[in-house]
């Protein structure tokens, strides 16, 4: 699915969705105060649709006017959504207040920082919360409109497929990284959790890809030394994704399943350098009114409180930092920490 909202001139709302079904009609869905108003239907033909080969009869552009939504002028607060995904395509909110930027936020962590989420959304006319989970024709819609000059958007983006949609005379990306152990060990605590769902109730679907990693994970004391030494020798396919070197994954391939080679971790270093700000868990305060200063917002909101890291968490982390196997298998994240954390020392106190 693609979309692009062309204008909003009040009394008019012009834009377009190509749905993933080539031979559907889209369907925008208009929503006022979380109630459901009305549901419209693309009646304009482009062309330029069926010659690129998105859609049979190009028949995807939509208009709404006053006999389609009645006071659609005088509503000052709407959101569009695509009828068939549930995606939000716009949001029409009044521009005082708003922060006239575009913010990504690139999760790194299995947990995102939702604190800091939900204290920078009223500030966006839009907002777009886990946008790596959704298909990649749809992130390049939100990426590659510019027509809300006021977004925010925050997910777990394998970011050299998509650097290319956010230069830094774009959009203002920020990205926060992680300890390797404690985010290592949050994983394997995420997949012990999803362990009991997917063995009581046959529910593999609810975790995805990890469904095997979550079945595997399930026999393992993490709080037996032995036992997590034969855990890393037994290591899945699927887990073995999800542990080794995350963030330089993240930062240095450019497909979920691509090998991660030497090479890669220099690109990932390359990568980070050129992102707007880089912080780093042990400084979110820092991370965080750096963010809120880029963007005007110093002083006038309270900073948010990172998400909390588990006992549990911690206690497996200074457990895995004694685990040989595991040392190899985040030698590339444990240097790139290590290397932001050097640099946010000699400007900052935690």
């Amino acid at each position: 699915m693609r979309f692009f909202i062309d204008y909003d001139n009040g009394d008019v709302i012009h834009g377009w969705i190509v749905p993933d079904n080539p031979l559907a009609v889209s369907r925008v869905v208009v929503s006022v105060e979380g109630q459901r108003v009305a549901e419209v239907s693309a009646t304009i033909t482009e062309p330029a649709f069926q010659r690129s080969g998105w859609h049979s009869t190009g028949q995807c552009v939509f208009v709404l006017r006053e006999s389609e939504v009645p006071g659609l002028a005088a509503i000052p607060v709407l959101e569009l959504y695509d009828a068939d995904t549930n995606v939000l395509v716009y949001r029409r909110v009044p521009r005082e207040g708003l922060i006239d930027r575009r913010v990504l936020l690139i999760n790194t962590g299995i947990h995102p920082e939702v604190g800091l989420q939900n204290a920078l959304f009223p500030y966006f006319q839009q907002s777009h919360f886990g946008i790596h989970k959704l298909s990649d024709e749809i992130v390049t819609s939100v990426l590659g409109n510019e027509t809300p000059t006021s977004r925010l958007i925050a997910g777990a983006l394998v970011v050299p497929r998509y650097e290319q949609y956010f230069p830094p005379d774009r959009m203002l990306s920020a990205i926060l990284v992680h300890d390797p152990h404690v985010e290592m060990a949050t994983r394997m605590l995420w997949l012990k959790a999803r362990s009991k769902v997917v063995a009581e109730d046959d529910a593999g679907w609810r975790v995805d890809r990890y469904a095997e990693a979550a079945l595997f994970v399930h026999d393992y004391d993490y709080t037996d030394q032995k036992s997590l030494k034969r855990f890393f020798r037994m290591l899945p396919e699927q887990a073995y994704h999800l542990l080794y070197n995350p963030l330089s994954r993240q930062l240095g391939t450019r497909l979920p399943d691509d090998r991660l080679h030497p090479g890669n971790s220099i690109v990932a270093i390359e990568i980070l350098a050129r992102l707007g700000i880089v912080g780093h868990r042990t400084y979110f305060d820092a991370f965080a009114s750096t963010l809120f200063d880029q963007i005007g917002l110093e002083g006038g909101l309270p900073l948010p409180a990172p998400v909390p890291i588990s006992d549990e968490a911690l206690a497996l982390a200074e457990r895995l930092r004694a685990v040989k196997a595991v040392a190899d298998m985040l030698v590339f994240d444990i240097a790139m920490s290590d290397a932001v954390l050097m640099s946010l020392a000699k400007s900052w106190n935690h």
